[in-house]
């Protein structure tokens, strides 16, 4: 099963709405028996980023980590969702 963390500045706000969203997607796409959600702030995660399979962050992320992580924020600007979309599927299925 799949590792799949979706964190924000602190863990309450944006990525509760991120949560929602990417649980809808997971189970429109038939994926949700293959994912087990987290969800966190970024200052708890940092030092735990290699246990997660993909990261999605609503907030910006340190440069060593950038390539590890999508950005989230189209899922809260309605811009980009389908590509953002993408590269998770990408992640999910490698």
């Amino acid at each position: 099963m799949k590792k799949l963390l979706i964190m924000c500045g602190t863990g309450i706000a944006t990525s509760t709405v991120v949560m929602g969203k990417v649980k809808s997607w997971l189970e429109e796409n038939q994926l949700q028996g293959q994912v087990k959600l987290y969800q966190s702030k970024i200052s708890e995660e940092l030092s735990r980023i290699d246990e997660y399979d993909v990261i999605i962050s609503t907030t910006i992320v340190p440069d060593n980590i950038k390539s590890k992580v999508i950005d989230g924020v189209p899922l809260l600007t309605g811009i980009g969702t389908e590509a953002m979309y993408e590269k998770v599927k990408e992640q999910l299925l490698a």
